[in-house]
């Protein structure tokens, strides 16, 4: 018997189908963080993030904005770092997405891979151009100070150094800064030129032969070794040692006689003086000398004087006793010349200046053999100067001849009285106090006492006929306030003559001293 059919077998209940997990593709990751690092955003194009590359755009274009056209101060420095910052951040993302996307790209990833590093050299290009603009525009930067140095320099033209002294300090600046903080830029560059025009400027009163406003300019050019550097400075170091030596010879030459022009010739001597310029200060000065000792001779011998006095100056002031004959010299010749001006002080009518020559003459040179003569013109310019008529002529230079006639001085006034008188003879001489005597209220007081002869101090002396002038010093400081007086008088051969001087108390308007210093001069025959 057959054995019974079996079942068949009972399947398996039915089972979830698998899960696919795809494997992440680093090249994709890679490619999209290059495609986003570019600043494009095309990672996010690939992935069809369209808004974030848009983002994406909307930051390399901020960028672009502030940063373009090339500046010299470049772009800031935290919107440089925040750009970067957001690539880097763009870069992640876009890996970071495109390891989980699995939608079919457009591109193959390797052939993505190479595309965003082909891209890269755009922003690393963008940045050897932009570095190289922004030179551009540091270049042209440099170059307008320059000009503006130079346009500093030309608008000095024609002013004083003095007035433009601020000027040439602002463009020196300028240039030393070029060449000390770019010194391969192209300004720097043209400074050498721009100093050549610098130096030139500056001197210009040298080139117009205006020597002594050139010294302070030549002066100033000097000190620019030690600002600039004579390395880069060249030839212009040198360039103003023989303008100011020649501007100091001939400024001090053409100041010789002046009381300021001695310095200039001392201070060639000094600071050049092996040039030939200091070699012809002593012949200058010899030559000014003779020249002054013939003007002794001509219509202004006071002006020859003070010009010799300060020729003297001058040589003594020399260094290295270089100007110890010519100051010697000079002296010499200035006291020929005090003599010569004191006489045509007194011709020209000026008698208190030709008293007051005169007796410093005397005073000073007691050995010269003009000292009497120059006494007595200095004694009849100080009565001039009172009484003209004293003035009219020089007083003669010897007595007269023939028989000399007596003259008494009678002091009948308190203090000591000084008597000075010319005429055919010139001279002065001094009455001692009278004690007992006592000053009147009236002229004609005064006279009465004196014709009654009380024994006044006296002097006698003995006088060729002929006009006299006389002035009357009464010493003020016993009885106050008493002014000089003059008289005239023609003294005449028969007679015996005697003055007497009294003092009359001020009573009329005017004599606010209360005294009034009218002398009394009497002639009384014998």
């Amino acid at each position: 018997m057959a054995p019974p059919p079996t079942a068949p077998p009972t399947p398996p209940p039915p089972t979830a189908p698998p899960t696919y997990t795809p494997t992440p593709d680093p090249l994709r990751a890679l490619s999209a963080a290059l495609l986003n690092l570019t600043g494009l955003g095309l990672g996010y194009v690939l992935l069809k993030q369209w808004l974030l590359a848009a983002l994406c755009w909307a930051a390399t274009a901020g960028l672009l904005f502030v940063a373009l056209p090339a500046e010299v101060d470049g772009v800031p420095g935290g919107v440089l770092v925040g750009f970067i910052a957001f690539l880097l951040l763009a870069a992640a993302d876009g890996a970071r997405r495109a390891l989980r996307t699995h939608r079919n790209w457009p591109l193959r990833a390797p052939l993505a891979v190479g595309l965003g590093l082909v891209l890269l050299a755009v922003p690393a290009g963008g940045v050897v151009a932009y570095d190289a603009a922004r030179d551009e525009a540091v270049e042209e930067m440099l170059l307008d100070r320059l000009d503006k140095a130079d346009r500093l320099v030309t608008a000095a033209d024609g002013r004083t150094f003095d007035a433009a002294e601020d000027d040439y300090r602002a463009a020196l600046a300028i240039y030393r800064d070029l060449g000390d903080d770019h010194p391969g830029s192209k300004a720097a560059e043209r400074v050498p030129d721009s100093l050549t025009v610098y130096y030139k400027s500056v001197a210009a009163p040298y080139d117009e032969r205006e020597y002594c406003d050139a010294l302070k300019p030549l002066e100033y050019l000097r000190t620019l070794p030690g600002t600039l550097g004579k390395d880069r400075l060249g030839a212009l170091a040198a360039w103003p040692d023989d303008r100011l030596a020649t501007s100091l010879y001939e400024c001090g030459s053409q100041s010789l006689g002046t009381t300021d022009g001695g310095g200039r010739l001392g201070e060639l001597l000094r600071t050049f003086p092996d040039s030939d310029q200091a070699g012809k200060v002593e012949p200058a000065i010899r030559d000014a000398i003779d020249a002054r000792s013939s003007d002794l001779k001509g219509a202004d011998p006071c002006k020859a004087t003070e010009e010799l006095r300060n020729i003297g100056s001058t040589a003594k002031a020399l260094p290295d006793d270089t100007g110890d004959g010519l100051s010697g010299d000079a002296a010499n010749a200035v006291e020929s010349g005090t003599y010569a001006c004191g006489v045509d002080e007194f011709k020209d009518g000026k008698f208190g200046d030709a008293a007051k020559t005169l007796s410093g003459f005397a005073g000073t040179y007691k050995s010269n053999g003009k000292r009497d003569r120059a006494k007595d013109i200095a004694i009849a310019a100080e009565i001039a100067e009172a009484r003209p008529a004293a003035g009219r002529s020089l007083p003669p230079a010897k007595s007269p001849g023939g028989g000399k006639l007596t003259y008494v001085l009678e002091n009948g006034g308190p203090g000591p009285l000084e008597v000075l008188y010319t005429g055919p003879v010139t001279g002065s001489l001094k009455l001692s106090s009278c004690g007992g005597c006592k000053t009147y209220t009236d002229k004609a007081e005064g006279k009465k006492s004196c014709l009654a002869g009380k024994g006044y101090p006296s002097r006698t002396l003995h006088l060729p006929p002929g006009d006299y002038h006389f002035l009357y010093k009464r010493d003020t400081s016993s009885v106050g306030g008493v002014r000089n007086n003059t008289e005239g008088s023609k003294i005449q051969p028969g007679y015996r003559y005697t003055d007497c001087s009294y003092v009359v108390t001020g009573g009329g308007l005017g004599d606010l001293d209360g005294l009034d210093g009218l002398d009394g001069l009497d002639g009384l025959d014998s």
